[in-house]
């Protein structure tokens, strides 16, 4: 397995991981969940340069729109699984660790807080939303079992490199 392959794999690996604890968060816990349709709806808008919206719900919808946020949201994982992937060689030198992992999915509620939820009209952090410290607690959840099932994912794409070799 390419290096491209094994991180799009950890990527797609991580981002499923939490998509299935949203679920679960949702169902079981009450947590609310992302919609991906107004995330969609957030980057549609974009190329006509609208960037803030007060709220997304009130703005026009898109065509697609569902499924263009779910894209983002994969095209994300991908991108940060790559990012992840690039540090490693980097600065770890081709080792992953559990620690490294966490953190790293822990800097990526960055993101959320101050430029998607802002841009749905959220504001930063979720100030504005009904609430905001339960969205903001799921976020960390949600970014830590990110960087931990990236770790995973790559000890596991690791462990098919070897066997496909």
């Amino acid at each position: 397995m390419d290096v491209v392959a094994q991180v799009l794999l950890a990527g797609l690996l991580a981002t499923i991981a939490i998509d299935c604890w949203a679920t679960f968060a949702n169902r079981v816990l009450d947590f609310p969940r992302t919609n991906w349709g107004m995330v969609g709806r957030w980057i549609g808008h974009i190329p006509t340069g609208k960037f803030i919206h007060r709220p997304i719900g009130s703005s026009a919808e898109i065509n697609h729109e569902n499924v263009l946020g779910w894209t983002f949201h994969y095209l994300i994982g991908f991108s940060y699984s790559a990012l992840y992937s690039l540090l490693i060689f980097t600065f770890l030198h081709g080792t992953p660790t559990l620690l490294s992992a966490w953190l790293f999915g822990l800097a990526t509620v960055l993101s959320p807080w101050f430029i998607m939820q802002p841009g749905l009209g959220l504001g930063v952090c979720a100030i504005k939303a009904p609430q905001p410290n339960l969205v903001r607690v799921n976020n960390i959840v949600i970014h830590s079992i990110f960087g931990i099932a990236l770790y995973i994912s790559w000890l596991l794409t690791s462990t098919l490199t070897i066997h496909i070799q």
